[in-house]
């Protein structure tokens, strides 16, 4: 962990702040996915309308994160990312408040909105201010990993309060105490600063328009990075967004688990996924950014079917679910950097929002899709393993054709040829002394 100690005050800083922001933010997006069981009895609401609340609310975060990135590549990453947080979690108190699905959807949109830009500024700005390129693949893992304790944040507030309130009164709760993340917003306006790389090239950012802007991340060949970029995270995402999303409602309908149950249950695979950011974390500066992605959505897909199709005992089960966990959250440990590693500073924040923010979008069809299939065309044990299969098959596609970053200065990113060797290589040359440094 010599990697950890070396990092400068603020670096600690950055990280500490962007893992706590981002895992509160993950429950403020995630405890959706436990109260879908309530609502669709509540609002009788059907699967497929459950579904789409998810896509409008993943659709509405790609807006988001491009107003955010651009905002953020112009204004300061801190400055920015200070209103996302403070977006996101006034619109997860107000989604407590509605009474139909359409109160809920406009809510969850505006929600999205906050999340996107969020995601996006907080992975840009640890990437910008991690100094040494040997360990940005485990700062990007790390720090993706905020997402398990998100996750697991919100599977135990769901556990605790449906164990002590009533339903109708229970999910309202689980929303409202998502407002706890905009008191964050005064730590971040005390303790971070603005990446040394966002300083440096202010004056020429306060040059370039917007559009100007937008066009530099489809312009020469970041053109073909960016629908790469786009479609490995929409992969990813994918494939998660719809075993995430219907998990909770898989688990009491096909297995018949009480809350406590799903919610041990669910505590298993969020432990193997926290497992899986920090191996993929490691792969992902030792083995190189390509090949931990296809090793680990090849795995994930497996354990996908495994895990939903073969009728095991809970014991069995149990191993199964960390495994899943494992493979599943593993696949993104490197995605934070690969993306970064494609855009030079004065785009960067714009690019990685548009980047994996159109993989939200390519994302947010995925549980759509699961429900859909699920509500009359077979079973939700069958949806979501053939839906995760099309996003482990986008993963795989991108990571054969995107170039591998891993070891590259992001001050040698240039805008119009991003990496020093466009050659789609798994073995990058600065590979050696990046493993030598990581050891």
């Amino acid at each position: 962990m010599s990697w950890l100690n070396s990092l400068s005050k603020n670096e600690k800083r950055a990280f500490a702040g962007t893992f706590i922001g981002h895992t509160v933010d993950v429950y403020d997006f995630m405890i959706y996915s436990f109260l879908i069981p309530v609502l669709l009895t509540t609002w009788s609401m059907s699967k497929a309308t459950a579904g789409s609340i998810v896509t409008y609310t993943l659709i509405a975060s790609l807006v988001g994160a491009i107003g955010a990135g651009l905002l953020a590549d112009r204004y300061g990453r801190v400055r920015i990312l200070r209103w996302t947080i403070a977006l996101f979690a006034l619109a997860c108190f107000a989604c407590g408040l509605a009474n139909s699905p359409t109160q809920l959807a406009v809510l969850r949109i505006i929600q999205g909105l906050g999340f996107g830009g969020e995601s996006s500024l907080c992975m840009v700005l640890v990437m910008e201010t991690i100094r040494n390129p040997a360990h940005r693949g485990k700062f990007s893992g790390f720090t993706a990993s905020s997402y398990s304790f998100g996750w697991a944040l919100a599977a135990l507030a769901y556990s605790v309060i449906f164990s002590w309130l009533p339903p109708d009164w229970a999910w309202r709760v689980c929303l409202f105490i998502g407002v706890a993340p905009a008191l964050m917003v005064f730590w971040l306006r005390r303790n971070l600063e603005e990446p040394e790389a966002f300083t440096r090239t202010l004056a020429e950012r306060s040059q370039t328009s917007p559009l100007k802007t937008i066009r530099s991340v489809f312009s020469g060949r970041l053109a073909a990075r960016t629908f790469l970029c786009s479609l490995l995270s929409g992969g990813m995402l994918g494939a998660y967004y719809a075993i995430a999303t219907w998990m909770p409602t898989w688990l009491k309908t096909e297995r018949g688990l009480s809350v406590t149950g799903t919610g041990l249950w669910l505590a298993i695979t969020i432990c193997g996924s926290i497992v899986g950011y920090a191996i993929g974390a490691w792969s992902t500066d030792r083995l190189g950014r390509r090949p931990t992605y296809i090793l680990f959505a090849l795995g994930a897909f497996v354990m996908s079917i495994a895990y939903m199709l073969i009728p095991a005992p809970m014991p069995v089960m149990m191993v199964l679910g960390f495994l899943m966990g494992v493979l599943m959250q593993g696949t993104f440990a490197g995605v934070a950097a690969t993306i970064s590693e494609t855009y030079p500073h004065e785009i960067r924040a714009t690019g990685y929002g548009v980047a994996y923010n159109a993989g939200r979008v390519i994302g947010s069809v995925f549980p759509f899709m699961a429900g859909w299939l699920a509500s009359g065309h077979t079973t939700l044990t069958l949806a979501i393993p053939i839906v995760a299969a099309v996003g482990y098959g986008f993963v795989i596609v991108a990571a054969l054709m995107l170039p591998e970053t891993n070891g590259i200065e992001l001050d040698a990113i240039d805008p119009v040829k991003p990496s020093a060797n466009p050659a789609p290589t798994v073995e990058h040359p600065m590979s050696h002394a990046v493993r030598n440094a990581a050891d």
